[in-house]
């Protein structure tokens, strides 16, 4: 009974707000091999909505979530490569947006993990996304409670293992970047786990339910810019384009072309070009009815 009641609570939340999966939705949600990036840093996602796994000698630590359908890929992805599911005691989030963080409820129940959260994105998570300053609750999900939330710099340690949380918000109120060194080949990388710096329709001149939107964008891409990381992994395959690369890397493996300093500067640079095109644009607007 306690387990049809699990199934009904997902499958309720599954359906809420849009419906059922969209086609881009199962577009984005298509099976991934599972693999190493570097060093203790595996990918454990879907073919777009990421989610990576950080192991440690005391457990393990996960960053997104995806759909609730993706729970059981990770699941299983964390199987093909020999860890347990069980083992995770962190999970992290990027985004409080449901293909981000759907699932991340049932990996909790799952693994029994503390949830860390950014202070901006906590009532999102806790609260399923509703309400949300741009879709309402179109995209709600089930809520998942955070156990600490973390300030700009905090840290989560595990095992030897640091990761510093680096709040970059904009496309949600806490959206959160995070930042590893790893070492490979006698070598230090610093790995960064990018949120999402995009303007997907929201509205940036008096925006009454978000009013700080437009100086919490401008804030976040100087902050990016003066990050630089070797290794580019983020919060949607595309924006890394992580199905070439994984790819590329299984083909020829002695070059890891997920060190990609240039990716993120292009990603930061571009995202950033658009952010102002966008607010010119509602300027431009504003003015031309004003005269």
């Amino acid at each position: 009974m306690r387990l049809f009641l699990v199934v009904l609570l997902l499958f309720l939340f599954a359906i809420n707000g849009s419906g059922q999966m969209t086609e881009q939705d199962r577009e984005w949600n298509k099976p991934v091999e599972p693999f190493c990036i570097i060093g203790n840093v595996y990918y454990v996602g879907a073919s777009e909505v990421t989610s990576f796994l950080i192991t440690t000698s005391k457990g393990h630590i996960l960053i997104d979530s995806g759909y609730a359908e993706t729970v059981p890929q990770i699941k299983q992805n964390l199987d093909k490569l020999g860890f347990k599911l069980s083992d995770v005691k962190y999970l992290l989030n990027t985004q409080a947006h449901y293909d981000h963080a759907a699932g991340l409820a049932e990996l909790k129940r799952l693994t029994k993990a503390k949830m860390v959260a950014s202070v901006g994105d906590k009532r999102g998570l806790e609260e399923g996304d509703k309400n949300d300053f741009a879709w309402g609750d179109k995209y709600a999900f089930e809520p998942v409670k955070v156990d600490r939330t973390i300030a700009d710099g905090g840290v989560v340690s595990l095992g030897g293992v640091t990761l510093k949380a680096v709040l970059t918000p904009g496309h949600t109120p806490g959206s959160t970047m995070w930042l590893l060194n790893v070492k490979e080949n006698g070598r230090i990388y610093q790995v960064a786990f990018v949120s999402s710096t995009s303007i997907p329709g929201y509205t940036l001149l008096d925006n009454r339910k978000y009013p700080s939107i437009i100086p919490d964008y401008t804030s976040t891409f100087a902050k990016m810019k003066r990050v630089k990381p070797d290794v580019f992994l983020a919060s949607h395959g595309s924006f890394f384009d992580i199905l070439e690369k994984a790819e590329k890397f299984h083909r020829f493996p002695a070059v890891n072309p997920f060190i990609d300093a240039e990716g993120y500067t292009n990603y930061v640079e571009r995202t950033h070009t658009a952010f102002l095109a966008q607010l010119k644009k509602e300027q431009d607007a504003k003015r031309a009815k004003t005269r």
